[in-house]
């Protein structure tokens, strides 16, 4: 079996994306009081690729090797008989993505998500904070209407308790490294761990403990995510330095511009450049393209750029080497494609 063009990775994606946003709708049903339910959906409506919940649904169809959309994800089948509810972990995971994307958005003060006003633009400061708490209590509600046994119940829900602790613990060291000169590239890694990786972990060893795998399998799936989340992440920081700002959906190089930490600004310090000096705007709406692009071409210079995405493929590679326990079918085929389109997305 040939591996999966970088077309059909996308084809997987969206046919995935598709039945998921479906199960949205179902999950989160716009109720009384409608302004906080409208809000809490905003973002989901508003798009997303759904690659965390793809990531789901393809590792439960490589664990069951099951032909992939060939089985009803509602009554998905355990590799020791019974069925459980995949589609609602896919939905649980997705719905902490958007809780984290709200409260993001407010302690960045961004004015855009999604090519769309942020929530705390499109609604207000108090109907964002509640819509992002709405959505990360419902997380927990969903996952636990996969039934599953019990006890793999229970551990679906702990990893997900666990794995939203960790991002906030992300969240604050991400913070925390605005207002310092001194992070290390090590220190960067463990914060993109926690702050994202984390759940693309999730997502991937959820299904192995809904479907009940053995614990080497679980942890084995945990690594493919913390590894192919940690790629992704040092892609969007590429991606934020080279893809137009239309594309992105927010201002090009709003990380430079906003002081954030990444990859490539460490290796570059390392390397002599002064990057506090890169970008003199005070702000993304005062930020020129010139500014950027002379600031793109001195990170290129000092080899940053190819660093981070050399990083990258690093990463991806160990976590490929992780999943070659799965049975070999299309969805194990799928997810080892995935984790390579993640770094060679063009956004």
């Amino acid at each position: 079996m040939s591996p999966p063009t970088a077309q059909a990775v996308t084809d997987a994606v969206e046919e995935r994306r598709e039945l998921v946003n479906e199960a949205i709708v179902d999950a989160l049903p716009i109720t009384h009081p409608e302004r906080l339910y409208e809000a809490s959906r905003y973002l989901l409506d508003a798009g997303g690729k759904r690659l965390r919940p793809a990531v789901l649904l393809l590792t439960a169809e490589a664990l069951a090797d099951v032909e992939p959309l060939s089985t009803d994800y509602g009554a998905f089948p355990t590799l020791e008989g019974g069925t459980v509810d995949v589609m609602a972990a896919a939905v649980s995971i997705e719905t902490i993505q958007s809780f984290t994307l709200i409260h993001d958005d407010i302690m960045d003060d961004d004015d855009l998500r999604r090519g769309v006003p942020a929530v705390h633009r499109e609604y207000d400061l108090e109907t964002a904070i509640l819509a992002g708490d709405t959505l990360y209590s419902k997380a927990f509600e969903i996952m636990l209407e996969s039934e599953a046994a019990p006890e793999r119940s229970l551990e679906a829900v702990r990893t997900l308790a666990r794995t939203c602790t960790r991002i906030c613990e992300g969240q604050s060291l991400d913070v925390d490294f605005e207002s310092r000169t001194d992070v290390t590239r090590e220190e960067y890694l463990e914060m993109v761990e926690l702050k994202t990786a984390v759940l693309y972990g999730a997502a991937a060893s959820v299904p192995a403990i809904l479907l009940q795998a053995d614990q080497e399998t679980v942890d084995a799936l945990y690594r493919y995510g913390i590894n192919v989340g940690t790629a992704f992440q040092i892609q969007d920081d590429v991606l934020d330095l080279t893809v137009p700002s239309e594309t992105l959906g927010k201002q090009r190089g709003s990380d430079l511009v906003e002081d954030k930490r990444t990859l490539i600004t460490l290796h570059a310090r390392d390397q002599g450049v002064d990057v506090d000096s890169l970008v003199d705007a005070d702000s993304v709406e005062t930020v020129t393209e010139a500014e950027i692009d002379e600031a793109v071409s001195e990170l290129e210079a000092a080899g940053s750029i190819g660093f981070a995405r050399e990083k990258a493929r690093s990463l991806v590679r160990e976590g490929k080497d992780e999943i070659a326990r799965l049975p070999e079918n299309e969805a194990h085929e799928t997810l080892e494609a995935l984790a390579d389109y993640l770094i060679e997305r063009g956004y």
